[in-house]
């Protein structure tokens, strides 16, 4: 399931991505100089951070993996952690 939700947000962040260059691109006749080197700026911005969301893409990739076959091997420890989580969280809410 978690997975599922990294690989949703990467497909987001990529199209973001994507929508950012495809602006610039339509935007490239329209503006002088001061604005052609900020296209420029955000265009080797926009390179970088696709070259880093590819590698964080992986990592959270690999580490929803390793979350989902540990869940897997151990259910009763993941429901006593969740179940933890959630009773310290109701004591904090409550206290308000």
């Amino acid at each position: 399931m978690s997975e599922l939700n990294v690989g949703k947000l990467a497909d987001d962040l990529q199209a973001l991505v994507s929508d950012a260059e495809e602006l610039l691109r339509a935007t490239a006749d329209s503006a002088g100089e001061k604005a052609a080197e900020a296209r420029a700026r955000a265009e080797e911005s926009l390179r970088a951070v696709r070259g880093r969301l590819s590698s964080v893409e992986q990592d959270l990739r690999g580490k929803a993996r390793v979350v989902g076959d540990y869940v897997e091997d151990n259910p009763w420890k993941a429901i006593a952690v969740v179940g933890g989580i959630a009773l310290v969280v109701g004591l904090l809410m409550g206290r308000k």
